[in-house]
């Protein structure tokens, strides 16, 4: 049977910089917890100490000794061949299968060692195995790759599919996800879900996609900063939402009347005798009763005033802290071009895409959406310039075009975040934008995590004032909060704007028009 995996105050830093602090994880067979939280947050570094790729400066982890990890980039060199990968991941149940015919061939002396290869066999359906890679390939969107591939000659999403169907092949006791629907389609994210649904171990997965954790997680974790630290809430990505904004409420409320009592014990203890005994004059009172009530004024107040520092005391020592500012997406996305941005006729790149029409205006909303292989990125490149086709691809003269690939792609890796804003010429100040923390501003590329890297990307956009914005996937590797308010901004923005993108949640709330490709086909909206 599959164990639990268990982790307890872990403490995690880089440099100087505390990434997890004091985290703790108890995850039982058949929950299936989604990690949530800011870019930087600590997701792929929690899985990271979860999995064993990195040790912990402080705690501890117990897991199964049977756990897969999906890295966001694959462990297999460029290389290996889709047959490589497939017999790496089939390895351990053909060898219990072989194992099992020796073993039955030495019974009933060896039963106890059948016993518990039979038991292992069985929770990971190992007579199935070959059947179950067929199964997976197909629906993760892979059947038509043939098996001797080399990697290096995939596509980004073919890559990490084949990555995540090896996991689902192998079916470890613990399965460990970094953004898992990356790069998958409706139907590739709909056989996920039901996947991962029916395994009987452990899952722990760090995702943005909103839809994907509201079918699949019993639990979701909130790494972000809260009052009590990390929290867990039962439920998906809806029930999550609704906790989340209530324990904010609480929290904000804490931390006000806290600073209310320790502003009027401030004032208490600030207050001297004098102050707060009677100032009238003694009149006609003897001058040995008016010392006799002096004293007793000063002694209360002493012991108003001692009590009032002992409180404030106790406050400064175990105040609430006070809840932070979340990074926010405060940005204009390019400006309008004076007539209409782009227009495509009878368009042909052989293999890839067939576009018999398409007009971008100046303000248009433009969503791609259609199956892997149909030619979304394929479509965004044509428009960009960044690949040649046949037929007629008309932008307006002087068009400013942004474009920000599926792909993270920064290439100096020692340069840091303001670096690269400043050499793009941005009008706005980087941090005024929300998108990069103050923290990062000066640290090189190379350690921030993809998602910080990402939103560097799109601050990148941002200064060069686009007035054609083409955008693949760009809710890949943001959190969900973010991905929430860049939808808002790309509503807003004054330029034309066309997304390509399997995000279901974006695509249930778009309000501009629909390109849906379809191998050859086209239908628009």
């Amino acid at each position: 049977m599959p164990s639990a995996l268990l982790a307890h105050d872990l403490v995690r830093a880089y440099g100087d910089r505390v990434v997890l602090d004091g985290v703790s994880l108890t995850a039982a067979p058949g929950r299936r917890i989604g990690l949530i939280g800011e870019n930087g947050a600590g997701k792929s570094t929690l899985l990271r100490l979860l999995a064993g790729v990195e040790e912990p400066d402080a705690g501890t982890v117990e897991r199964p000794a049977d756990l897969g990890f999906a890295h966001q980039e694959l462990p297999w060199p460029g290389s290996a061949t889709v047959t490589d990968v497939l017999d790496d991941a089939l390895r351990d149940a053909r060898a219990a299968l072989a194992a099992l015919d020796v073993l039955a061939a030495a019974l009933p002396e060896r039963a106890d060692e059948y016993a518990e290869r039979l038991e292992w066999a069985q929770d990971h359906d190992a007579w199935d195995a070959d059947r179950r890679a067929d199964r997976t390939l197909d629906g993760l969107g892979l059947a038509d790759v043939a098996r001797d591939r080399r990697l290096d000659s995939l596509s980004g999403g073919q890559r990490s599919r084949v990555g995540l169907a090896a996991l689902l092949v192998r079916r470890p006791d613990a399965l460990l996800l970094d953004e898992p629907t990356n790069h998958l389609d409706d139907d590739a994210a709909a056989f996920l879900e039901q996947t991962l649904r029916a395994l009987p171990g452990v899952v722990v997965l760090a995702s943005h996609d909103r839809a994907f954790l509201d079918a699949v997680c019993t639990d979701v974790v909130d790494l972000d900063p809260a009052v009590d630290g990390p929290a867990r809430h039962g439920g998906g990505y809806s029930a999550y939402l609704a906790a989340r904004r209530a324990a904010r409420e609480r929290w904000e409320h804490r931390y006000a009347e806290e600073q209310e009592e320790l502003a009027e014990l401030r004032r208490s203890v600030a207050v001297t005798a004098r102050e707060v005994a009677p100032g009238r004059p003694r009149g006609n009172q003897p001058k040995m009763f008016y010392g006799f009530k002096r004293g007793r004024v000063q002694s209360q107040v002493s012991r108003r005033v001692r009590n009032a520092r002992r409180r404030l005391d106790e406050l400064d020592r175990d105040q609430v802290r006070r809840p932070p500012e979340p990074l926010r997406f405060t940005a204009t996305v390019g400006d309008a071009a004076p007539g209409p941005a782009a227009a495509l006729r009878e368009v042909r790149v052989p293999g890839r895409l067939v576009i018999d029409a398409l007009d971008v205006g100046a303000t248009d909303r433009v969503l791609v959406s259609g199956p892997n292989g149909s030619g979304k990125s394929t479509l965004l490149a044509v428009l960009a310039g960044r690949l040649a086709a046949a037929g007629v691809v008309h932008r307006r003269r002087g068009l400013r075009i942004g474009m920000l690939a599926q792909d993270v792609g920064l290439p100096d890796p020692d340069r840091t975040p303001r670096r690269y804003y400043e050499a793009a010429g941005g009008a706005v100040p980087l941090q005024d934008l929300g998108l990069v923390a103050p923290r990062d501003l000066d640290r090189p590329v190379g350690v921030l995590s993809v998602g910080q890297r990402r939103r560097l990307e799109l601050a990148l956009l941002v200064a060069s004032s686009p007035q054609l914005l083409l955008l693949d996937e760009p809710t890949n590797h943001l959190s969900p909060a973010l991905c929430d308010e860049l939808e808002e901004a790309l509503r807003t923005s004054p330029g034309a704007v066309v997304v390509a993108s399997h995000d279901r949640w974006l695509r249930r709330r778009w309000t501009g028009r629909e390109v849906t490709l379809r191998g050859v086909v086209t239908v628009t909206r």
